[in-house]
């Protein structure tokens, strides 16, 4: 009777650790004693990563030289996936380079059934694998995307695209930078892959919100122009193409990247809250 009595009282134990670990494997529980081996060490990397990053980013761009790496390797093709992103949003077709992208003059059928498929696919994973931020962020690029291709008008979107360099640009870095938290049974912590990404996010951010935050203490840093190929730089071709205003230019530019900055305030505080809680239970377990 007592052996048996022993067995009973192991058994919730076991079945509570199983379960957390089935939790966390399966919603992706951003930090779990499980999936992170050294929930101080993780702390010390999560308080002090973005702000490292963002610093040495910052570094960088004060620095002639640094700049023109910083623009020319890790801005520009984030540049130009923002031109690409919201191009295939808007219902047209966009080929991204690394300092150029095409994009089709009118909508056609391929890609947004391309993407609509992309993004199905994308959620029929989430689901399967029972992850609800990816199943909600699906939901809000499915939204988007109608929003976009649906119910705005053809130059409309072609605003948004040459807007969308920079702008989009900005909320692809953030996105970047916000990664460094999550994922931790993935290869965005495994790989180190989110070492990568925040350096590339922090450096893309950088470079282009300073841009506009200069434009706004003096306008003449618009950067008005001509690209290669006699191609209208974005600025120039939203204000005498579209209409912009340069001081609503520098504004919609200035105010979006406040929010995305907002977005990685926010993102930080509740990343480090994450893993000091993870941290604290760890302490207590030992």
């Amino acid at each position: 009777m007592q052996g048996r009595a022993d067995v009973t009282a192991e058994t919730p134990s076991m079945r509570v650790d199983e379960s957390s670990l089935s939790v966390a494997m399966s919603r992706d529980v951003p930090f779990d004693a499980g999936v992170v081996p050294d929930p101080q060490l993780e702390l010390k990397f999560c308080i002090g990563a973005i702000p490292s990053m963002l610093l040495l980013a910052l570094i960088f761009h004060a620095s002639e030289f640094g700049h023109m790496l910083q623009r020319m390797f890790l801005a520009m093709p984030i540049h130009e996936l923002g031109h690409a992103v919201t191009a295939w949003l808007c219902g047209f077709l966009a080929m991204p380079t690394l300092w150029f992208t095409r994009i089709a003059d009118e909508r056609g059928l391929v890609a947004p059934l391309a993407l609509l498929g992309g993004i199905g696919f994308m959620m029929y994973r989430a689901w399967l694998a029972d992850n609800r931020r990816l199943l909600e962020l699906g939901a809000a690029v499915l939204l988007l995307q109608a929003l976009g291709t649906l119910f705005i008008s053809a130059d409309t979107a072609r605003a948004l695209i040459s807007f969308g360099g920079d702008g989009m640009g900005m909320v692809l870095a953030t996105l970047l930078i916000a990664t460094f938290f999550f994922g931790k049974n993935s290869q965005l912590y495994k790989g180190s892959l989110r070492w990568g990404f925040i350096a590339i996010g922090s450096a893309a951010f950088v470079d282009m919100y300073a841009t506009w935050w200069a434009a706004r203490i003096d306008i003449t840093n618009i950067p008005f122009g001509m690209i290669e190929g006699g191609t209208p730089s974005d600025a120039l071709r939203l204000v005498e193409e579209h209409g912009w205003t340069r001081q609503a230019l520098v504004r919609r530019y200035f105010v979006l990247g406040m929010c995305c900055m907002l977005t990685i305030a926010a993102v930080y505080a509740w990343g480090v809250r994450r893993a000091w809680q993870a941290a604290e239970a760890a302490k207590r377990r030992a």
